[in-house]
């Protein structure tokens, strides 16, 4: 690309001369002409906007680098051994780059319209910029998901530990750079206050352990992000909200499916109407078991069985993609006699809730089945059903509609993101720009309120009405940033 005498004329005298034509070319070189050019206007505009009282312009960041067209392809390459190699001049290709670490870098185009559009690259904030974080528990979920979904994290780091385990402790610190002095006991946890790295705590521990750990972690003065369920009781969590509250700290629950992508795209595809008035929802969410000395299955660690583990997946999402409150739930429970998995615990629990609008969510979950995760909305006009809704990873969506004598049935593709990431990554940037976070200790507490409702409704054999809720998204915060 060249850029006119005249244009550059008038870039020389409205920047007062300030390089000669000839520095302008040295310095501009094949290719960077127009973005200097454009650099130098940009400059112009704002001394003028400055100069006639006029408001701040917006700086225009230049395009740097080289197009294909203008690239040397002739060169030639010698190699040790004195072979010559054809070659190519190495030049970058043109890309704007902000200065801001925050702003993502813009490559050339070179997908058309006709192909999903890459997203904008990566934005990372720099180590020292991102929030630390205090893992409380070095179990199942700790070890296999969440330290490794900070290798994704653009806001969030891993600074600190706290196990019962001291030889854990030892070998997961080494693994992921994690000083020593950073390793605390469940007796020592308090001393987190003094670790001005730990910013925020994430707690991984056994359902029955979250209130407490949570009141003790407020109380140090750093923010709080809970695993789900919130605890085992209303009143539990009500306790950690006023607890967090007084202590002036932010506090989340770990509802991933809220930050994972196929999920809010059906949500999003359920407000806009896509295919008309939701009408009934069918969820499944069902595992296999085996270790009846695990926590899970013993109730005074749990709070439940199949339930608060993943049962809750289907209450708490159906409540996200309605953005409504269930006014009624009526539930029965199963659990197979002489089977010493669940003699604490249920094994299943099927509970259907009744929304406004004479909207009917069927839900099952069970303890001993094979593993199957799904949901499907169905509405006036198709349906749209998410297999793998609840899984950490493959989720496959899909929806059907009829066009004339044709029923369409479509199979959405969306790119894929690490849950944990995402929902870490939410947090941090609640805590960095000083907001609420979208799942708060409310969102827990209201699905502590209705499974108190629907166990309540297993044993009875009856409907349980609810209390009545006004509004949409009630107990949500504001949107997280889509990233």
């Amino acid at each position: 690309m060249s850029i006119t005498n005249e244009l550059l004329n008038t870039v020389l005298r409205e920047a007062r001369r300030e390089v000669s034509r000839k520095e302008f070319l040295n310095l501009a070189g094949r290719g960077l002409a127009v973005g200097v050019a454009a650099g130098t206007l940009a400059s112009c505009q704002d001394k003028s906007g400055a100069a006639s009282g006029g408001g701040a312009v917006a700086a225009t960041v230049p395009t740097t680098g080289t197009p294909a067209s203008q690239v040397d392809a002739s060169t030639t390459y010698t190699a040790p051994d004195g072979q010559k190699i054809p070659s190519s001049e190495a030049v970058s290709p043109p890309a704007k780059v902000p200065t801001d670490v925050e702003k993502p870098i813009e490559l050339e185009a070179w997908k058309s319209d006709v192909d999903p559009q890459s997203g904008p690259t990566p934005t990372p904030l720099p180590p020292d910029r991102r929030v630390g974080y205090a893992l409380v528990g070095l179990g199942h979920l700790t070890l296999e998901e969440l330290l490794p979904a900070f290798g994704e994290c653009k806001k969030s780091k891993p600074v600190a530990l706290v196990s019962g385990s001291p030889e854990k402790l030892k070998k997961v610190a080494a693994q992921y750079g994690i000083k020593p002095e950073s390793c605390y006991s469940y007796e020592n946890y308090e001393k987190l206050k003094d670790n001005p790295e730990v910013k925020a705590i994430y707690i991984v521990l056994p359902n029955s352990m979250h209130a407490e750990y949570v009141i003790r972690g407020a109380q140090t003065g750093k923010h709080i992000l809970c695993e789900k369920p919130m605890a085992t009781s209303p009143e539990e969590c009500q306790a950690m909200i006023d607890a967090c509250n007084k202590n002036k700290v932010k506090l989340m629950i770990a509802y991933r499916i809220q930050y994972e992508p196929y999920n809010r795209q059906v949500r999003d595809m359920i407000r806009d109407k896509k295919f008309g008035e939701v009408k009934y929802i069918q969820a499944q969410n069902s595992q296999s078991s085996a270790n009846p000395d695990h926590w899970r299955h013993k109730k005074a660690l749990a709070g439940g069985g199949a339930l608060p583990d993943i049962g809750l997946y289907c209450l708490n999402t159906t409540r996200f993609l309605l953005g409504t409150e269930p006014t009624e739930v009526f539930a029965y429970s199963y659990s197979t006699p002489g089977n010493p998995l669940f003699k604490e615990v249920e094994e299943m629990m099927t509970f259907q809730l009744r929304f406004p609008n004479g909207i009917i969510v069927d839900n099952i979950t069970h303890y001993n089945t094979h593993d199957s995760r799904f949901y499907r909305v169905n509405t006036e006009k198709g349906w749209l059903h998410l297999n793998n809704a609840y899984a950490y990873t493959g989720q496959q969506l899909q929806t059907s509609h009829a066009e004339g004598k044709a029923k369409m049935e479509n199979h959405i593709t969306i790119p894929a993101k690490n849950q944990f990431a995402a929902e870490m990554d939410h947090f941090s940037e609640c805590i960095l720009d000083n907001k609420k976070p979208h799942t708060p200790g409310e969102e827990g507490l209201q699905d502590h309120r209705i499974m108190a409702a629907i166990y309540q409704s297993a044993r009875e054999g009856r409907p349980v009405k609810l209390a009545p809720v006004q509004g949409t998204d009630v107990f949500r915060g504001p949107e997280p940033k889509e990233a």
